[in-house]
Order: structure tokens, then C-alpha cells, then sequence
């Protein structure tokens, strides 16, 4: 500071003595001073300065890591207002949790938990943190809320022919299905031109096939009212059992009577 007031005021002397501007050489010398001066803080201070950079880093990395997941939510919520993959009242599954939208804020989602195998309500409410909207797989079940696809099987022993039964039970299946036909030919049709692809049947499919344990399993898949998918599952379910058994029956009927065997006795007298 000393040397550069000294060689300011020399400057200065010089330029009056001499009438010459030399405001350009004391600006040079001034931004030069300042650096020089600005380089020895640092050379002096370096370990000081240093342990307070360490100390910020370590800071800010503890406020990331104690925030991560505020954050990741946070993330998740913009993503969930950006991309809109559900509603609030629509139907969703993530992971294996089934349940309908009540409420989302910034930070978590709250469901009303469905059993996914009664499609009914369970009472219990499922808060997921939104962090997971960006993780995980999140499935819109809206448009399966009041038709599904509901599949089941059913499993006898191979006693019995039971593509004999088929189109008996078949013929049943159907009849159980049409007092909503024609509303599932509608709601059918919203959901396949909603997602452009033909994917539903509206008539009863019925597979028989046989597991590793060589038993027989018939699987019937169809298109329902969430509501009536389990009552329908009972009552198709009775009439394969009672044309089952039936056919069994009448196999057991028609089957030779085994001939009584008669021993001969030799007396000898």
C-alpha cells in the first residue's frame, strides 16, 4: 500500500510538472496494486479460506442428503403436473397397491386402499410419497373402475371329458352376461377408442388346459362389472361343478356292474 502511494503521488508530480496526462498509467497502477494486494490476502489467508470452503461443501452436501427425499418428491409433483398421468377419484395401482386418488399435495399421494381381487373398498387409506411417481410403474385403472377384466379358474380331476361340457357350460356362462351386454358393447368401446387398440371380448372365453400336477384347469375370462365380478365368478363357477359332477355321475352309472365271482367248494366224501 505504502510503494503505491509512493509511486501515485510520483506519477502525479511528473504529469503536472511536465503537463502530460498520465491518468491512464495511475488507473494501471491502481487495478495492479489491488491485485497484488488481493494475491497476498490469499497466498496468506490460503489454509483459512480453504478449511472455510470444506466446511460450506460439507454443509451443503449434509442439506442434500437430509433433504434428498423432500426434494425427490417435490420432483415427483412436478413431473405428476407436467405429464397429468392420473386425477384425483381415478383409480391407480403402484406396485402392488390398488387404491383410488382422495388427495395429492407437493409432498405425498393419499389412496383409499381397492382389494384387488373383490374390486371393493378396504377402508384403509395408503399415503405414497411422490418420489415414487418418478421409480416406480403407475398404471391408470380408471377406465377398468366399472367394467374389468376378471379372470379365474377352476381345477378337477381328469375323471371326466371336459370338452364334452363345454359348449353346455359355455351356453351358461353367456346367459349369466347378458343383462349388461349392452352397456359393456358402450363402455367397450370408449375404452378401446380411448387407447386405439381392440383388446376386449365381450362373450365369455373359456380355456381348459392341465397344470404340472396333470390336474384339470379350466380358466374363464370376461368382461364385467367390477361389482358383479365376484358374484359372477361364484355362479359360473357352480354351474361347472354341477355339470361335473352330473357328467361324473352318469359315468358312474353307466359303468358294467362287476359280475359277482362264484367259488366252486369240491367235497369229497
Amino acid at each position: 500500500m505504502v510503494t503505491k502511494q509512493f509511486l501515485l503521488k510520483l506519477i502525479r508530480k511528473r504529469s503536472k510538472r511536465r503537463g502530460e496526462d498520465r491518468r491512464h498509467q495511475i488507473t494501471l497502477l491502481n487495478q495492479l496494486g489491488n491485485a497484488v494486494l488481493l494475491l497476498l490476502l490469499m497466498a496468506l489467508w490460503a489454509t483459512e479460506i480453504q478449511s472455510l470452503a470444506i466446511s460450506i461443501a460439507a454443509f451443503m452436501v449434509a442439506i442434500v442428503f437430509a433433504t434428498r427425499e423432500f426434494i425427490q418428491c417435490f420432483m415427483g409433483f412436478i413431473y405428476y403436473l407436467s405429464a397429468r398421468p392420473f386425477r384425483v377419484g381415478d383409480w391407480i395401482q403402484m406396485n402392488d397397491i390398488v387404491g383410488e386418488v382422495v388427495e395429492m399435495d407437493w409432498a405425498k399421494t393419499t389412496l383409499l386402499e381397492v382389494d384387488k381381487q373383490a374390486f371393493t373398498y378396504t377402508g384403509k387409506h395408503v399415503y405414497l410419497p411422490n418420489s415414487q411417481l418418478i421409480t416406480q410403474t403407475v398404471r391408470n385403472l380408471n377406465f377398468l373402475r366399472r367394467y374389468t377384466l376378471h379372470s379365474f379358474s377352476i381345477t378337477n380331476e381328469p375323471t371326466v371329458n371336459a370338452y364334452s361340457l363345454l359348449p353346455a357350460f359355455v351356453a351358461r356362462a353367456k346367459s349369466h352376461c347378458d343383462f349388461f351386454r349392452d352397456v359393456a358393447e358402450r363402455y367397450k368401446s370408449v375404452i378401446e377408442r380411448h387407447m386405439d387398440v381392440e383388446f376386449i371380448d365381450i362373450d365369455p372365453d373359456v380355456v381348459i388346459e392341465t397344470n404340472q400336477f396333470a390336474k384339470l384347469v379350466v380358466t374363464v375370462s370376461l368382461f364385467c362389472p367390477t361389482d358383479e365380478a365376484h358374484s359372477l365368478q361364484q355362479k359360473i363357477s357352480a354351474d361347472w361343478m354341477n355339470l361335473w359332477y352330473k357328467a361324473l355321475n352318469e359315468q358312474d352309472s353307466s359303468a358294467p356292474s362287476p359280475v359277482p365271482s362264484v367259488s366252486l367248494v369240491e367235497s369229497t366224501s
